[in-house]
């Protein structure tokens, strides 16, 4: 079953805002609890950036496929605060990109609370898949396929 998990954490190395880590299925965002907000989330669109430029993610949009072998449809994703966002936190998305819209005056485990309900509403949607170690993964209880 595919996760995103983020963590409000204290043991980044030092000047580390954000560590983005994979495994089979699962995604675990783990951002410094004691920094500013709209410091983490600069420097988690950098790293998510790097992360999204060599993992293998696929939306299904469609009739399309975005992923970062589609040059057409490169997968990316950004935070952005934005004052009054629902629940402090909002994700839009279109085809190969999804925007967070985040409410600039929470701190980092606030964030935290809000962002890990709205990341599994949004892939319950089903639109997303990971390829790992030859297997694709999504949203259900067992594999899809093999490749």
């Amino acid at each position: 079953m595919l996760n995103v998990t983020y963590e409000a954490v204290e043991d980044l190395v030092p000047g580390r805002l954000a560590r983005i880590s994979e495994a089979r299925g699962l995604i675990t965002v783990e951002l410094d609890k004691s920094a500013p907000l709209a410091d983490v989330l600069r420097q988690l669109n950098t790293e998510m950036k790097q992360f999204l430029a060599r993992a293998d993610w696929y939306q299904l949009w469609g009739q399309e496929i975005a992923s970062r072998h589609n040059p057409k449809a490169p997968v990316r994703l950004e935070f952005i605060l934005l004052p009054g966002a629902p629940n402090g936190v909002g994700i839009a998305e279109d085809l190969g990109t999804v925007h967070i819209y985040v409410e600039p005056e929470q701190n980092v485990e606030q964030f935290v609370a809000a962002m890990n309900p709205a990341v599994q509403d949004f892939l319950d949607g089903g639109c997303w898949f990971q390829l790992y170690a030859g297997e694709i993964i999504d949203r259900t209880s067992h594999p899809m396929s093999r490749i």
